[in-house]
């Protein structure tokens, strides 16, 4: 697989496939925040997935995508989002993944677009969520807005389903990849708070509930093995005890320059 990017997707990438999948072109680099808002980067990876998609036409690749299951792309819907349903993006950050989807699925090219949630692993940038709540909770304090929620899937439940995904050459396909477990923000400082044995300051931020919920039905029917190993009831504790030493090794200064987990001791999910 070429892997283009040098972050968290991509580390992650390359550690799983290396030289798997030769005909694949996977981009892992890019817009990766919902509050990104400049221009200039929507630009940057417009003309990168424009580049790599001639690359693929000429050379007889295919592509593979990672947009967002996220808010940004589907809102607050009463239930279930699913790939098929309709979509009005309600910020920047949405359309421009839309766009890039629109983009890739009519430029005649190879290509499977994966729609994610929150990933969590080894790897990840101090910016994302969960090694910025490890940072404050450790700090003493930590803002969270009501009603709050966010659906977080395990890299190597991604990685588990890109694999398959790829071994059955299924392409043409936008299929969203998350836990179909959003979880309450709260939940997930206070079991920060539990394992580190700190009980941080909460400053609430006004909010009303905000759960979107991204099906997976659809990527359960082509991959079954999808999250089977862990109950819906038990996924957060189980992503906090696997990565929680890891984040805080990371907060502390004590982590290695290769974020590698398994140096402090950090045990795979039951079936990894």
């Amino acid at each position: 697989m070429r892997i283009i990017g040098e972050g968290f997707l991509a580390t992650n990438l390359t550690a799983a496939f290396g030289d798997r999948f030769p005909d694949w072109t996977a981009i892992a680099s890019g817009v990766s925040s919902t509050s990104t808002a400049t221009p200039a980067a929507y630009e940057r990876e417009a003309r990168l997935v424009h580049d790599v998609l001639d690359d693929c036409l000429r050379d007889r690749r295919r592509l593979l995508f990672f947009s967002t299951a996220s808010f940004a792309m589907y809102g607050f819907p009463e239930g279930e989002a699913a790939e098929s349903d309709p979509v009005s993006p309600p910020n920047a950050y949405g359309r421009h993944k839309l766009a890039l989807e629109r983009a890739i699925g009519s430029s005649g090219a190879g290509h499977l677009v994966l729609r994610l949630s929150h990933v969590v692993g080894r790897h990840q940038r101090a910016h994302q969520l969960l090694p910025t709540l490890v940072r404050s909770v450790l700090a003493g304090e930590v803002t969270v807005h009501e009603g709050a929620h966010r659906d977080l899937v395990d890299v190597a439940d991604l990685l588990q389903a890109v694999g398959r995904l790829l071994a059955d050459d299924v392409t043409g396909e936008i299929l969203n990849v998350a836990s179909g477990v959003p979880q309450p923000v709260e939940s997930v400082v206070s079991g920060i708070e539990r394992r580190l044995g700190v009980t941080a300051r909460h400053v609430s931020r006004p909010g009303s509930p905000a759960v979107t919920r991204a099906s997976v039905s659809r990527l359960r029917a082509l991959v079954p093995e999808f999250r089977a190993d862990v109950a819906d009831e038990d996924y957060l504790d189980a992503l906090l005890d696997t990565y929680l030493p890891y984040y805080t090794a990371l907060s502390d200064g004590s982590a290695p320059s290769d974020g590698s987990a398994l140096s402090y001791g950090l045990t795979p999910l039951p079936g990894r």
